[in-house]
């Protein structure tokens, strides 16, 4: 239901505090799960323990004490518990020199020891008016708790008799599951911690139970009966067009190519997806997997989500290819029309044999003569919609998807069980691993003789922003004040900045200049992750790096170990969340892309990191998968079970769900 349905009752200004979160549905709202549970400890003073959190009334013995030191207000007063004086130390609560003696108030804080308590908080509530269990939300700048609480108190009020299963009766049964509508209220109004264990087993297994049910039938729907004439190429001409390459594939590459090669030549549509580190070669492999399509007689076109990477394919895809007598194009948007006509043409007549580009190749008037390969890469940035659209432009076409966000085998068959899974874990000889420096500030002027030095050999540097411009909103480091401001630290050097919402021609001209060794410093967005292989920028500098996902700044850091010189990624982040400094410094102690995936799924959960966001299938909210393998494995078992009794009755609402899932279109 729409949050603006007058049903709810819900203030404008509250839709908006809301949306603001990216809610902007009931499903939505129910589903915004806490992050964690503030428990009270209201254990008898003889029981407390030093530095614990302990709650607690008291009357008031003595009267408050207050003084100021700059921006600091101290109050201090004594309170009587249980036959126990206590000295109560609070700060910043000017307001409490309201208190008089006799009054009873309750305290939340910290039990210091030797009788004394650092308060964080404190009402006149008696003890018994506050909940023991409070749900604690993520927010943002201008959002309470209380705004949350209140939003989701309303609309479970008015939703609760429309919240139905969908997980089957024999199944709620069997594994002593809550009801939906028990399982939601016990998250956001818990009464005891048991019952928010139990609603989080309930909906854990409900997320993995729809994941795996659509993602079966997403595997049917791509393999039932999709046979194809086989391609038919000479393996030993391919192979011999790799032995003329300058250099020589790892065993990973050749491996890889063998599976892709026998898929392409059997009966079967090929589905397969091919992980990888940054670096490890997998675009080689794609392109002489293209060679042995258009040597059977069809074309191949690569699909990319940028123009950047684009673009990069179709440079490197030409000088794998070089000699080898083929037509290769690019087409995307920023083209010219007399340019992009004249690539379409060449499509739909067959002059040309590979295509490299971005969704332009998903608009209805590109058609090709006879394609007979499709390759995605950077698979996680598209719909499933979006690869069904290109590949359904021909006639039982073989389809690849390349993620450099690898992931150990047993979660790719997990999350990627549709498709069937290659991975590259060897790096190519002479690929130096970067070094990488967390500081503890958003500055590098701790380390900025090296960055100087760095400069002074000729050496190129890139440095990350999160944001393009200021924003009230969005505290960090932008790409036009840091272009600015570096510009004039390093007068003697070109600074240039890139971002996403340039023109195309903008960006190529950077990206040329910067290519050239024309800019020495590119300030610039994330729109670097990929496509980027300057190999002389061998310096990086990451402002407010705990914004990033882990693996995002393993691709970045990607862009400075392009070549055999050594590279310098310093990361840069303020953050005293020891969350965030824990992940930061998993980038500090490994260079290795399938640890620096794991480590993102369990502290981050995979819904950024393996794009299930954009695949169509459902993602996972509270479900971990490193965590919850055992009900991992009940639900993908339990699932099989449900596809292959489609007919059943008692199934029908997680099949209708899961199949809703599966043909939703995701940007």
């Amino acid at each position: 239901m729409d949050l603006a349905d007058k049903s709810l009752k819900l203030t404008k200004k509250k839709i908006e505090v809301l949306n603001r979160l990216g809610i902007y549905d009931t499903d939505a709202l129910l589903s915004y799960y806490p992050t964690r549970y503030d428990v009270l400890n209201t254990a008898p003073y003889e029981q407390w323990k030093v530095k614990e959190h302990v709650t607690f009334e008291g009357e008031l013995v003595s009267r408050v004490r207050s003084f100021r030191k700059g921006k600091l207000v101290t109050s201090s007063f004594e309170v009587m518990v249980d036959e126990h004086v206590l000295r109560i130390t609070i700060f910043n609560r000017p307001w409490a020199s309201k208190l008089r003696e006799g009054d009873r108030i309750t305290i939340t804080g910290v039990y210091m020891g030797k009788d004394r308590v650092t308060a964080m908080n404190y009402d006149t509530k008696p003890l018994t008016d506050h909940p023991l269990i409070t749900p604690v939300y993520a927010l943002r700048a201008g959002i309470t708790q209380k705004m949350v609480r209140d939003a989701i108190s309303r609309v479970y009020e008015s939703c609760q008799n429309e919240i139905h299963d969908i997980v089957p009766e024999p199944f709620i049964a069997r594994y002593r599951l809550m009801r939906r509508f028990a399982a939601i209220r016990a998250v956001h109004f818990p009464s005891t911690m048991q019952d928010v264990k139990a609603a989080y087993r309930t909906l854990k297994y409900e997320e993995f139970l729809k994941f795996f049910t659509a993602m079966i039938l997403l595997k049917n729907e791509n393999s039932t009966g999709l046979y194809k004439e086989p391609r038919r190429f000479d393996v030993q001409t391919i192979k011999a067009a790799v032995d003329r390459l300058p250099f020589s594939f790892t065993k990973d590459q050749s491996t890889v190519l063998n599976e892709i090669l026998a898929d392409m030549s059997s009966n079967h549509v090929m589905y397969r997806l091919v992980q990888g580190d940054v670096g490890c070669g997998k675009t080689a492999v794609a392109a002489f997997a293209m060679l042995a399509c258009v040597n059977s007689g069809y074309q191949a076109a690569l699909l990319a989500p940028t123009e950047i990477l684009a673009r990069q394919h179709y440079e490197s895809i030409s000088s794998l290819l070089k000699g080898e007598n083929l037509h290769i194009a690019l087409l995307y948007s920023g083209m010219s029309e007399a340019e992009k006509e004249e690539v379409k043409r060449g499509l739909m007549e067959g002059t040309i044999d590979i295509v490299t580009g971005t969704h332009a190749l998903l608009e209805e008037d590109v058609s090709f003569q006879r394609v007979g390969l499709v390759i995605a890469d950077e698979q996680q940035r598209f719909g499933v919609e979006q690869r069904r659209v290109l590949r359904e432009k021909g006639v039982m076409c073989d389809f690849l998807l390349m993620s450099a966000t690898p992931i150990p085998r047993t979660l790719a068959s997990t999350v990627f069980g549709d498709m069937d899974i290659s991975t590259i874990e060897t790096m190519p000889e002479g690929r130096k691993i970067p070094v990488t420096c967390y500081i503890e500030e958003n500055s590098f002027r701790s380390v900025l003789d090296e960055v100087k030095a760095l400069l002074a050999k000729g050496r190129q540097l890139y440095i990350i922003c999160a944001a393009v411009e200021k924003n009230e909103e969005f505290h960090v480091r932008n790409v036009a004040e840091v272009k600015e401001n570096v510009q004039k630290l390093f007068p003697e050097y070109k600074v240039a900045m890139l971002y996403g919402k340039m023109s195309s021609q903008e960006k190529q001209d950077i990206m040329r200049a910067f290519a050239a060794n024309e800019v020495q410093i590119l300030v610039s967005t994330t729109v670097v992750e990929v496509g980027m292989n300057v190999v002389n920028a061998t310096g990086m500098i990451v402002y407010d790096a705990d914004r990033f996902g882990l693996s995002q700044l393993h691709q970045l850091r990607g862009r400075i170990q392009r070549g055999s010189e050594k590279g310098y990624c310093w990361l840069l982040s303020d953050t005293r969340d020891e969350k965030s400094m824990e992940r930061l410094r998993v980038l500090v102690k490994t260079c290795n892309g399938f640890e620096i995936s794991y480590e993102d799924l369990r502290l981050r959960g995979p819904g950024d990191i393996l794009g299930t966001r954009q695949s169509g299938l459902p993602d996972f909210i509270i479900g971990n998968l490193v965590t919850d393998t055992a009900i991992i494995n009940t639900a993908r078992s339990d699932a099989q079970m449900i596809v292959n009794d489609m007919e059943n009755s008692a199934y029908s609402a997680l099949l209708d769900e899961a199949q809703r899932k599966n043909t939703a279109y995701t940007d």
